[in-house]
């Protein structure tokens, strides 16, 4: 009896660990984004910010720019859990392109081309 009652513990303690597994938080989402430049200039400055804030943050390039032709894989996970954000590139001839509500939890790349 002390046996079975064993196994049937074990295997309940498993489907509940698969169990919470197959139901991850969406905190725990991928918020990994490839940007991808096919417009005619360097992006300069890029942005991505919750939707939930009306500010901009910091450049997450920094110092580094996205050239023409290249990619860049960024992390746009700001520790709230959240999954829309809007994205700003600033583009080196000044002109600047604003997305609103992307879904980084959904996309795995996000494209910038020429209109």
């Amino acid at each position: 009896m002390n046996r079975m009652l064993k196994k049937l513990t074990i295997s309940i303690m498993m489907v509940v660990a698969l169990f919470g597994l197959a139901v991850a938080p969406a905190n725990a989402q991928d918020r990994n984004v490839r940007i991808i430049n096919e417009t005619q200039h360097t992006i300069v400055q890029f942005y991505a910010s919750n939707v939930e804030t009306d500010d901009w943050q910091e450049d997450i390039l920094g110092q580094d720019v996205l050239p023409v032709g290249q990619s860049v894989n960024i992390n746009i996970d700001d520790g709230t859990g959240a999954c829309l954000f809007d994205f700003k590139a600033v583009f080196d001839d000044g002109d600047e392109l604003v997305r609103q509500g992307i879904d980084v939890c959904s996309i795995s790349t996000y494209t910038y081309t020429e209109d």
